[in-house]
């Protein structure tokens, strides 16, 4: 899958901004704001975090959704904030072939979050 993929289902998130809360989940999300869509985000993390404990065969196909989900959730809260997706790739890209362990100290990490 290509960064496409991204921008044309960001770009239907955004236009989902136009729409009434009737016809799209997306916009209720919307209308409910930040707090609401934050409750979501959390929801869904959680429910990835319980997928990555399953035993059963059904683990791998729980875990693709639950990240799907949570990505969906999350694209929606940086649409609210009226960040573009772009920009967010922005960052990913200019980590790229950065230690994790640099980056961290790069930003002055505390102890707790390392």
């Amino acid at each position: 899958m290509k960064e496409d993929f991204l921008y044309k289902l960001f770009n239907i998130i955004e236009e989902r901004k136009n729409s009434t809360s009737e016809d799209s989940y997306v916009k209720s999300l919307y209308d409910q704001g930040a707090i609401k869509i934050n409750e979501k985000i959390l929801e869904e993390t959680l429910e990835l975090l319980e997928a990555t404990s399953d035993l059963s065969d059904k683990k791998k196909e729980k875990v693709i959704h639950e990240t799907a989900d949570l990505w969906f959730h999350t694209m929606i809260l940086l649409s609210n904030e009226e960040i573009k997706i772009e920009e967010v790739l922005a960052e990913l890209k200019s980590r790229f072939g950065t230690s994790g362990h640099l980056e961290k100290a790069s930003r002055g990490v505390s102890d707790e979050e390392k």
